[in-house]
């Protein structure tokens, strides 16, 4: 059998997503990160600590593929999806949530304390892909210092980055209703400053409907600012 240069080469999609396929990639991403954290654990276990990190990394990437998707699933301008599938397939664009479990720690509890792990150029994405790389091949660094992973990764660093992927992985699939629930009240207002009541409104259907189990009153802390939330939902999600 002879494999041709065409025969190799993928054919990339960066087409629009319907709500369907959109949760389709979700959960797929969702089950190959949970796939990857299973075999770092095992990894783990064995005392191979370099590859038990790479393994955790990639887990970290795939469940940042989910947010991703969820952006492009809105989506319908040529360039726009252009970018954002770009992005899907950037290593840097889906690992800046490896710090969320140091976010916590340092006291974050509101959805803007976590905007850092949006910023694809922000230092903690730049090491994270470093640590992948050191993790699995050698190199030379500084003056002439041969990097090896067995003497760089260690077991602290390994089991730090296992935490983050367990916390990231997806416990629960992606329901088609719940995108559907996401394109009627949260899409139309992703670009004004409606957007944290849209997000109310969501959480309030999705609890209504036992898409969730976090109540609406819960979630209005986690998105505003104010710790009277609960008027929040009263005042802003009437229809539901």
């Amino acid at each position: 059998m002879t494999v041709t240069k065409d025969d190799a080469k993928l054919n990339e999609y960066r087409g629009n997503l319907s709500t369907q396929k959109a949760a389709e990639g979700m959960n797929a991403a969702k089950n190959n990160a949970t796939r990857l954290l299973v075999d770092a654990k095992i990894l783990f276990s064995a005392e191979r600590y370099p590859t038990a990190a790479a393994l955790a990394t990639l887990s970290i990437e795939e469940s940042g593929k989910v947010s991703i998707l969820r952006y492009l699933m809105q989506l319908n301008d040529a360039d726009e999806l252009k970018k954002e599938w770009k992005k899907y397939r950037d290593h840097r664009s889906k690992n800046g949530a490896w710090i969320l479990p140091a976010l916590v720690a340092d006291g974050a509890r509101k959805l803007h304390q976590f905007s850092e792990t949006k910023n694809r150029d922000a230092e903690h994405t730049k090491i994270l892909n470093q640590i992948k790389q050191i993790s699995l091949y050698t190199d030379c660094y500084g003056k002439c210092h041969w990097s090896e992973p067995n003497n760089v990764i260690d077991e602290s660093l390994a089991k730090l980055l296992i935490a983050s992927a367990e916390i990231l992985s997806g416990k629960k699939d992606t329901s088609v209703r719940e995108l559907d629930l996401w394109m009627e009240l949260v899409s139309p207002y992703r670009l004004t400053d409606e957007l944290p009541y849209a997000l109310l409104r969501w959480a309030q259907a999705m609890f209504k409907e036992g898409l969730s189990e976090t109540s609406p009153e819960d979630y209005a802390k986690f998105v505003l600012d104010d710790d009277g939330s609960s008027k929040w939902v009263t005042k802003k999600t009437e229809k539901y």
